[in-house]
């Protein structure tokens, strides 16, 4: 018997949360049963790209979803499900964009269409009017809503389907025995970074405004300013880069701030941090805080990322209306101790040994109900 497939639907399989999130089920589901092909919407090739290849996955492109090409999108949306009829399950996680994918999946009698929430706000920019639109059209395309928090599914799908148990919270669960604490693996990683005993501060995330790293920085230079040995390290890449490069000169931070790139050790990196600072604008519930607690770190959050996302009672909450000196006090009166939190991760669902089980079972259920 061939293996069901199920698309995917995703912006590009790059090291975002979202995309190891989907990586992480992708490698541990029974591949003899389900298969997942890749949906994309760029051109560029994804860091993920031939992993998926290598394990039998496809990679279909499609153009970018912006407003004035919306038409030329839709055709090809249709085209391609009406020549595509071997796919029962579309899975999609673009957000308020899954309302086009999954309208065209529906017109062309996909039996099982998920919309999966990863986010709890919009950013205001010039495509909000868009974006706002594309929401509000989603209620009618779906007909199984997931998300990663009950607030991510409250933002896209209303408050109505979170309250009830049409919502499914789909944990972003990761391996979690890749991230349990190694010391000699600690060892290592300070010492290709040439640090010795210095308190390093850990963030990963991309450039953009919504992770905040403007405010971070604030945060940083006070941390400095009461430990001078401090250091802070970022893992990660985007179009904001350059300007946060700029306010770290401007800081006379350049000795204490890392620029890490994007990175596929990130279980090994945060090892070698000693607490993990995440003050973003607004979240679902993100994997890399989850990656976090499995490697035993503290971590401090902004309180605009749901409490869900506090698994192993290592997360604290604060207000990004405090001023970055709070923030810094409280950084250095943490513990920096490494946690074995390997069980709590497992025992609140969000391994990935035991989720991708969970999730090949609903995969087979709703293919074999459209059979």
């Amino acid at each position: 018997m061939k293996p069901i497939r199920v698309l995917q639907v995703v912006t590009v399989m790059n090291r975002g949360g979202l995309e190891t999130m989907l990586m992480n089920y992708y490698r541990r589901i029974d591949r003899s049963k389900i298969q997942f092909d890749f949906m994309v919407h760029r051109e560029e090739k994804g860091h993920y790209d031939e992993e998926i290849t290598e394990m039998g996955g496809k990679i279909i492109k499609m153009p970018k979803i912006k407003p004035g090409n919306y038409q030329i999108y839709f055709n090809k949306l249709e085209a391609f499900f009406q020549t595509h009829r071997e796919y029962k399950v579309v899975h999609s996680h673009i957000n308020e964009n899954s309302s086009f994918v999954l309208r065209a999946a529906k017109r062309n009698g996909v039996p099982c269409r998920i919309a999966h929430s990863h986010l709890s706000d919009l950013k205001l920019d010039m495509k909000f009017p868009f974006r706002l639109y594309a929401r509000a059209s989603m209620k009618d395309h779906p007909n199984k809503y997931f998300a990663c928090s009950k607030n991510a599914g409250k933002w896209l799908f209303s408050e109505r389907v979170a309250n009830t148990n049409e919502l499914v919270v789909l944990n972003n669960a990761v391996n979690a025995e890749e991230f349990k604490y190694n010391a000699e693996t600690r060892k290592k990683i300070r010492e290709e970074l040439a640090i010795k005993n210095e308190l390093v501060i850990g963030h990963i995330g991309r450039f953009t405004k919504q992770k905040n790293h403007d405010f971070l920085l604030d945060i940083f230079k006070a941390v400095s300013i009461l430990d001078q040995d401090a250091i802070l390290l970022l893992a990660g890449d985007g179009p904001l880069r350059r300007k946060i490069e700029n306010k770290v000169t401007l800081l006379g931070l350049q000795a204490k701030v890392k620029f890490l790139g994007v990175r596929s050790d990130i279980n090994s990196l945060m090892h070698a941090m000693d607490i993990f600072v995440f003050p973003s604008l607004f979240e679902g519930l993100p994997v890399v805080l989850v990656e976090a607690q499995a490697a035993g770190l503290n971590c401090i959050v902004a309180d605009t990322i749901t409490s869900e996302s506090d698994i192993t009672g290592r997360v604290e909450f604060l207000s990004l209306k405090e001023a970055p000196e709070t923030w810094a006090r409280e950084i250095l009166s943490s513990s920096y101790e490494h946690a074995d939190t390997e069980e709590l991760i497992s025992v609140n669902g969000y391994n990935t040994a035991t989720m991708s089980k969970w999730l090949t079972d609903f995969y087979i259920e709703y293919y074999e109900e459209a059979k």
